[in-house]
């Protein structure tokens, strides 16, 4: 029996930045419950139409959602709505939000901030070991080209919080934290080893409470820094 798929009605969409409009109406499909997860979209053809986009732009925006995990091409078999699509929401949202600076910046503020208050209670011996190599490596930095060891310095306080539930949220944490560095035009190494070094004493100390400050104060100096940045090219 051939297999079937539902007739659904997206709007149409102008012509700038056809392929992010694209993404932001296919994940509509599901916000709005016209199709949910496991479900299988209707053809390119037909989305073509229904979209008023070219084969190309379509193709990207299905790229897109593919590497965000939303959906799955099949060869020969259609594209599918992952079944798991609900484990990284706020992957999708913010790549949705690329343009929006200051919510990407929000976000990175409010998972980091979470995340560090549960790492103080968690985290292991190794993995302040690592914290103290990634501080270290940054110090030793002689063309502030630090970029990796600070993301790592992140990275490795959102692991420990070694929660199966927390870990699609990580992916997250990591991607808002390029939208930001991508930002920074200029790096503070003796600022950024200080501000490191204070977070990590803290859950050295396996104290939250100095945790969650210490890291407020650097991201806020971050957040700070990164706006100033941008203002200043818009002038």
């Amino acid at each position: 029996m051939a297999e079937t798929t539902k007739k659904v009605f997206v709007k149409s969409v102008s012509r700038n930045t056809l392929a992010k409009q694209v993404v932001e109406r296919i994940v509509q499909l599901l916000v709005s419950g016209q199709m949910k997860p496991g479900d299988k979209l209707p053809p390119e053809m037909e989305l073509m139409e229904e979209l008023e986009v070219s084969r190309p732009v379509l193709r990207e925006a299905l790229s897109s959602l593919e590497m965000l995990e939303v959906i799955t091409r099949k060869t020969r078999g259609g594209t599918y709505f992952n079944n798991k699509i609900g484990s990284k929401p706020f992957s999708v949202m913010l790549a949705l939000s690329v343009d929006n600076l200051q919510a990407v910046i929000e976000a990175r503020m409010a998972l980091e901030l979470g995340l560090v208050t549960i790492a103080a209670e968690k985290i292991t011996d190794e993995e302040l070991q690592k914290l103290k190599e990634s501080i270290d490596r940054i110090a030793e930095s002689r063309d502030n080209n630090y970029g990796e060891s600070d993301k790592e310095f992140h990275r490795i306080i959102a692991l420990s919080a070694n929660n199966e539930i927390v870990e699609g949220m990580i992916d997250s944490l990591l991607i808002a934290h390029n939208q930001t560095d991508r930002q920074i035009k200029y790096r503070e190494r003796e600022l950024t080893v200080e501000h490191h070094t204070a977070i990590y004493n803290a859950l050295l100390k396996r104290d939250p409470h100095e945790a969650f400050t210490q890291m407020y104060r650097h991201l806020k100096y971050v957040r700070e820094k990164i706006l100033q940045t941008v203002q200043s090219l818009d002038f």
